[in-house]
């Protein structure tokens, strides 16, 4: 079982929901990859998604609060 530590991805974030975008568009972007070159793999997308945040291998664009 593959467990995640929110507030460690949190850290240094300014929003949860910063995150939870973020998260679910690279899993969307990750099925897509998967798709588009016939990759079968028993990893799933958010989990890959998750792991790319927690090793700073993507970044999350976060607004700032005079953007919103």
């Amino acid at each position: 079982m593959h467990k995640v530590n929110v507030d460690e991805l949190f850290k240094g974030k300014q929003s949860k929901y910063a995150l939870v975008v973020g998260v679910s568009k690279r899993a969307r972007e990750i099925t897509k990859t998967f798709e588009d070159e016939g990759t079968v793999t028993e990893d799933k997308p958010v989990l890959l998604a998750i792991d790319e945040i927690r090793n700073h291998e993507i970044d999350l664009y976060e607004p700032d609060e005079d953007e919103l």
